[in-house]
């Protein structure tokens, strides 16, 4: 989590009789103590430092420091990331994979100079993705976040003109033209191989997954559910997450859950309102209490002792972690010698059923895609649809 700074204040400056505020460790003289001037320069000084990354850098523009090397460049756009890509006060995905990228790029070209870096070394460095086996879509993900890294130095002042355009030029792989691998597609799981999962796991998880085939929703949206969170008004209740995917593009969403998920959930919702309906504490709780029952032989003191110390050191959250989730449901799959499936094929499978029932803008309103393409993604592979339709007019 990234930590708070602290506003630079507004003081009076004995020696000079005046005021001063002190940024990057330089003392910025505003003029007479509590004018109406001073103050407007402060505020102005404030907002120049907030909009720079809480720094005040002339030296930041191309045309003073023409020196300025892509280390410069990337120490100054990671202070950025994690100040810019956190959610809830916590980082989101996407800095995990900005983190990647930039040490990638640090590693090939951590000491050129910005103004000499151009579209034949961000091919080069394309070329050593492929290299290292990474997927042509993961190429194409740190390809794109490479050129944002020059998007944001352009709007800082800190990329020359015509460096930003000119690297626009190097075009993503293609499929069929690169050696870079494609990454298998995300399938549906079968309500067969879920079956056969759900007695392995803890009653919490098994219900998890229950609610999230029934609606739909993600994995991160199943995991933050709270009793607060669900309108039960009517026969359909709406689950109204505090978080979601698409929530910094001021999109609403709304998972409406039915009679079977209703069923699974209504338990879960007799808890204070503010608190995580799936909480990995009470599976932790199932899993050790199913551990006793089937032990054979009566445990040691050292061995007790042992135990007490694991638990404190790896004591379980509140709640659960899209990962977490994740975890829980595969070592279960190995641990039985099923195979491994993911949460988000939960998703799929239920956007695919619904998709199947009643058309495609039903699947969209049920996944809360913005558009029918990416609804696509999720529902095009009913394949058993597709043999009904070739026996009747194929």
């Amino acid at each position: 989590m990234p930590r708070r700074r602290r506003i630079p204040s507004y003081r009076l400056h004995k020696a000079r009789n005046c005021a001063v505020v002190t940024i990057d460790g330089k003392d910025h003289y505003l003029g007479p103590y509590n004018s109406p001037a001073s103050w407007e320069k402060y505020y102005r000084l404030l907002a120049e430092w907030s909009a720079n990354g809480h720094s005040l850098r002339p030296a930041a523009s191309i045309t003073d420091t023409p020196d300025l090397t892509i280390n410069e460049l990337i120490a100054d756009y990671w202070r950025f990331a994690q100040e810019w890509y956190v959610k809830n006060g916590e980082p989101t995905d996407a800095i995990y994979g900005i983190r990647v990228a930039l040490r990638l790029l640090r590693q090939l070209y951590g000491t050129t100079l910005v103004k000499d870096f151009g579209p034949l070394k961000l091919d080069a460095l394309v070329g050593h993705m492929v290299e290292k086996g990474w997927s042509r879509r993961y190429c194409n993900d740190h390809l794109g976040r490479i050129k944002r890294v020059f998007k944001w130095g352009k709007s800082k002042e800190m990329v020359p003109t015509g460096v930003y355009q000119d690297l626009l030029t190097v075009p993503g792989l293609r499929a069929g033209r690169t050696k870079a691998p494609e990454s298998e597609p995300i399938l549906p799981v079968s309500d067969e191989l879920v079956a056969e999962t759900l007695p392995h796991l803890t009653s919490v998880v098994a219900d998890m997954i229950r609610f999230q085939r029934a609606t739909g929703a993600r994995p991160g949206e199943v995991c933050i559910v709270r009793p607060m969170d669900v309108n039960r008004i009517t026969d359909v209740w709406e689950y109204r997450p505090a978080s979601h995917k698409t929530q910094h593009r001021g999109r609403e969403r709304i998972i409406y859950v039915g009679p079977q998920a209703q069923a699974v959930l209504r338990p879960y919702l007799l808890r204070a309102a503010d608190t995580y309906c799936f909480s990995p504490r009470e599976a932790v709780r199932e899993h050790r209490a199913k551990r006793r029952a089937n032990r054979k032989t009566q445990r040691r003191s050292a061995q007790r002792q042992r135990s007490r110390r694991t638990r404190a050191k790896r004591a379980a959250g509140n709640r659960y972690r899209t990962d977490s989730y994740r975890v829980a449901i595969q070592r279960a799959c190995k641990r039985v010698g099923l195979d491994e499936w993911s949460p988000n094929q939960l998703r799929h499978a239920a956007g695919t059923e619904a998709r199947a029932l009643f058309g495609l803008e039903a699947a969209q309103v049920m996944l809360g895609h913005a558009k029918a393409d990416v609804t696509q993604i999720y529902a095009e592979r009913d394949r058993q649809l597709a043999r009904e339709v070739a026996r009747k007019i194929g």
